[in-house]
């Protein structure tokens, strides 16, 4: 996380901003005193004249918040000192701090502006005052503008630094960020993978196993009472894996992209098999034009195929149409209505969303494009879907 006003994480920030602020000022307070009293032009300063010196490091300590005040205020001070009659210490080396602060913090017009301002009024007024212009324009003048460049410069420079390591940190915890999400998304992937072919194959072998236990048993006479425990047990048996498996899938099912389990339309006979063997009349009829994609075979399979075995578990009817056909609008159609009554705890329209099957189906469809529908009609159940042909391979 970004914390410093350098644009640095603040584990590798360092001292506090303020510390440097401080040495600063008391870095510019020290450099002016000591040209003050190096007295060039041997005029014997007043002990007043340190007072500026003072000031000008004292407003390092608000160079961050108040940049452009910092350049005014420093370019002020210089002009008073001189108005009040103190032994010269040129304009660049008081002023050096203040323009580098204003170029630091993206104020380099200001400090630009503040840098000429004070060269111009230093030249003129040396020139009013008949000092030798040659000094003053082709020797002094040039060494002030140098060091004054030369502090915009390097003001300049960290700004430009500081923003690069801030984008830089920015970019690493961004791209961190989205390696994240995906690994996030690969795994939800994962885990919604395997929760429907949990409850789409194994949920389907076990409803078989239940059907023909049930009806092995109610052909057996009453005196085979140790084959029917033995078929109680399996009964029993595979009820509670269908509650755990219920449960396992529960706990996976997350938001997800699709399966690509390779399931082919052309082999949806197998998936009307145990309606047929439970003698239900099973009237299936495919009609495709154009080849779809493997994805959306896997899908158009694992609908129907759910779609029976919820008819075999739940209605009490006598005969199942399945249709899947080709629409001039480039989808596929799927139709699964059986014309029994729902028993008891079967799902209905309006709790089609609790039951896992159901869901699935959805899924499938939603997330490659589609749309699906599942209610009770007047008699018997009917499961619809409209699938796009086509789906970008992800």
């Amino acid at each position: 996380m970004i914390d410093d006003d350098r644009g640095l994480p603040r584990s590798e920030a360092g001292p506090a901003p303020w510390v440097f602020d401080v040495l600063l000022g008391i870095g510019v307070a020290l450099t002016v005193s000591l040209v003050i009293a190096a007295d060039i032009s041997r005029d014997q300063p007043d002990a007043w004249a340190y007072l500026w010196a003072i000031g000008l490091g004292a407003l390092m300590l608000v160079r961050r918040r108040y940049p452009v005040v910092v350049v005014a205020l420093s370019v002020v001070a210089v002009i008073a000192y001189y108005a009040a009659g103190n032994p010269p210490i040129g304009v660049a080396v008081p002023l050096a701090a203040a323009v580098f602060s204003a170029a630091e913090y993206g104020r380099i017009v200001a400090a630009i502006v503040a840098s000429a301002s004070v060269m111009t009024i230093s030249v003129v007024y040396r020139l009013a005052e008949d000092q030798d212009p040659s000094f003053v324009v082709g020797y002094d003048l040039p060494g002030h503008a140098l060091l004054l460049a030369g502090a915009v410069a390097l003001g300049d420079s960290v700004r430009s630094r500081r923003e690069l390591r801030r984008q830089a940190a920015q970019i690493a915890e961004l791209t961190a960020e989205r390696y994240a999400r995906e690994a996030e998304q690969r795994v939800l992937a994962e885990r919604l993978a395997i929760a429907r072919e949990l409850h789409d194959s194994v949920g389907h072998a076990l409803t078989v196993v239940t059907l023909h236990t049930q009806v092995l048993e109610d052909a057996l006479g009453s005196d085979d009472d140790e084959v029917r425990r033995s078929l109680k047990a399996i009964a029993d048996t595979t009820d509670a894996t269908f509650t755990d498996l219920r449960r396992t899938v529960a706990s996976l099912r997350k938001d997800g992209v699709a399966s690509r389990a390779l399931l082919r339309i052309a082999d949806l006979e197998s998936a009307a098999n145990p309606a047929r063997q439970a003698g239900l009349d099973v009237r299936l009829r495919v009609d495709l034009r154009s080849t779809p994609s493997p994805t959306v075979e896997a899908a158009v399979f694992r609908i129907v195929q759910e779609s029976i075995t919820n008819v075999v578990r739940h209605a009490d009817a006598t005969r199942v149409d399945v249709d899947v056909h080709e629409t001039e609008d480039g989808m596929i159609s799927v139709s699964i209505v059986d014309n029994g009554p729902r028993a008891p705890g079967a799902p209905s329209a309006e709790a089609a969303d609790d039951g896992n099957g159901i869901a699935g189906m959805r899924e499938r469809a939603h997330l490659l494009g589609g749309t699906f529908s599942a209610e009770s009609r007047d008699s018997g159940f009917a499961v619809r879907a409209s699938i796009p042909l086509e789906v970008v391979e992800k």
